[in-house]
Formats: structure tokens, C-alpha cells, sequence
């Protein structure tokens, strides 16, 4: 990880920038990053989320971190122009919430896509022979239609993960799971419409979530320094980072590589 190995960390604010899908990768780099900020003793973080969501899986072990960091460290979650789904999910592991007004955050739900090719292969005349232990080994397989029974199984694990969902919500909101199911329906809602609804504490832009974190523990606004935690990178990466920032090459999320990879598998995700 870097960070500036200079004395008085009690005097500082760490900060972790949490953008594009939660999985993988992401989930390493957070962890990683949050184990830092305990062990140098950071007094609060900024956490910035950026991001449309993600596995289930990778979401609920961030948040589970951020909980465990939190009996120690005082942490505020700044919603970017994005924070839906997973990102929500890991936001309310936050003691506080600051968003945007016109952040567009919600979306909590779970949603579980597969690939039906059936017609495209028989058009190129490709068919598969399987195999399996049992009925629904092949669950969700490419090359054919759900049966009735498998869409009960299906239907019955995402039911379960978004109960998980809404109560993960309700225990770090404060709030009613009754309450939280009366917008947890999918809906996507700005920044402004969050506060109403008791999911963001107060409006206000990344600068202002880091001066309210240095509030929280008595810190100066004005003369507390906040130090970013990345990971740190190879040198050819670091130099076509560089060329990224003078615009020679574009990057961004892989969403095809992202949904071939989560095929298949339970999202919390926002799919504009």
C-alpha cells in the first residue's frame, strides 16, 4: 500500500477510493486498505464510493470490514456521481453518510442474468451433450431454457440474498426493514431524494465529507492532511496510467469481461 510514513498519524485522515464494479480486484485492494488504516491508527477515513455495485460476495466482506474498523476508527462514506447497489451496501458499513444532491445512488435489490444462446446455436447447428450428477447441475446453462423448477431454486436464492440486503441496510441506516422494503424495490433515487428517505445523513460534496470527518475527532479542518491509500502499482502501470491522464489512452470498466465472468452469479448491481 501507499501512504506517507510520517509521525503523528493520530494527526491524520486516511482515505479510500472505492470506483467502477465491486469485485475481484477491488475487494482485495479495500481490504487491504482498511487493515492499513488500523494498523497505522488513523483517527477517521473518507470513504469515496463511486461505483454501480457488484457480487454479493465481494460487497458483504467489504462491509463486514468496514464494521469491524468502525469500533475503532470513525468512518464517513462520500457517495460520488454513483453509488447504487453493492455500493450502497458497503456505504451503510459507514457511520455516515454524505451524498451529492444529484448523486445517483438506491437500487437495492439483487438481480441474477444467465445467457440463453439455444436459437443462435441451432442456427450454426452447435449442440451440447452433458453429463451431470444431478438435475440441476447445469442450472442457468447457456444452451437452454429454464425449466419451472429451476426458476423456483433461482428465485428462492435471490429472495434470500436480497433479505440479506435489506437488513444489512436497516441494521446500518437505523432504520425499520419494513421501512427499508418501501424503497428497496429497485428504484434508483438522487442524492436529495436519499436524505428524505433516511438512507444519506447530509448533503454535500467530497471536500465537505472530509472536513465533517475531521469534526468527528477533533481534528482542524483546515490543517488536517488527508492521504489517499492505493495500491501500488508496477512501473509500466503507473506509466500508462500517466498516458490515460493526457488522454492518449481511455479506459473504463470491462463490461463485457465483467458479465461473462459474474454469469450466473447473484449481483447487486445497477443495470442502467
Amino acid at each position: 500500500m501507499v501512504w506517507p510514513f510520517k509521525p503523528r498519524l493520530s494527526k491524520q485522515i486516511a482515505r479510500i477510493e472505492i470506483t467502477g464494479a465491486i469485485a475481484g480486484a477491488t475487494r482485495k485492494r479495500v481490504l487491504e486498505a482498511l487493515k492499513t488504516v488500523e494498523e497505522k491508527k488513523f483517527p477517521a477515513l473518507l470513504l469515496r464510493i463511486d461505483s454501480p455495485g457488484g457480487t454479493v460476495g465481494d460487497s458483504q466482506e467489504i462491509y463486514s470490514a468496514l464494521k469491524r474498523l468502525g469500533e475503532k476508527v470513525k468512518i464517513i462514506a462520500s457517495f460520488g456521481n454513483i453509488s447504487a447497489s453493492g455500493g450502497v451496501y458497503i456505504g451503510v458499513g459507514a457511520h455516515h453518510i454524505m451524498a451529492n444532491p444529484g448523486t445517483i445512488t438506491g437500487s437495492i435489490g439483487v438481480i441474477l442474468r444467465g445467457n440463453n444462446l439455444e436459437r443462435l446455436l441451432e442456427k450454426v447447428g452447435v449442440s451440447f451433450k452433458v453429463i451431470k450428477s444431478g438435475p440441476y447441475k447445469d442450472i442457468l446453462s447457456f444452451d437452454r431454457e429454464l425449466t419451472q423448477p429451476e426458476q423456483i431454486i433461482l428465485q428462492d436464492l435471490i429472495d434470500s440474498s436480497y433479505s440479506q440486503f435489506v437488513g444489512t441496510v436497516a441494521e446500518g441506516r437505523n432504520l425499520s426493514e419494513e421501512t427499508v422494503r418501501s424503497f428497496a424495490d429497485g428504484r434508483i433515487f438522487t442524492g436529495q431524494q436519499a436524505v428524505e428517505l433516511g438512507l444519506v445523513d447530509k448533503l454535500g460534496s467530497e471536500e465537505d465529507a472530509r472536513r465533517w470527518a475531521c469534526e468527528l475527532v477533533n481534528l482542524d479542518p483546515e490543517k488536517t492532511p488527508c492521504f489517499t491509500l492505493e495500491e501500488r502499482k508496477p512501473l509500466l502501470s503507473r506509466v500508462l496510467q500517466g498516458k490515460q491522464q493526457t488522454g492518449t489512452i481511455k479506459s473504463g470498466i470491462d463490461w463485457l469481461n465483467f458479465e461473462l465472468s459474474t454469469s450466473g452469479l447473484p449481483l447487486w448491481i445497477y443495470k442502467a
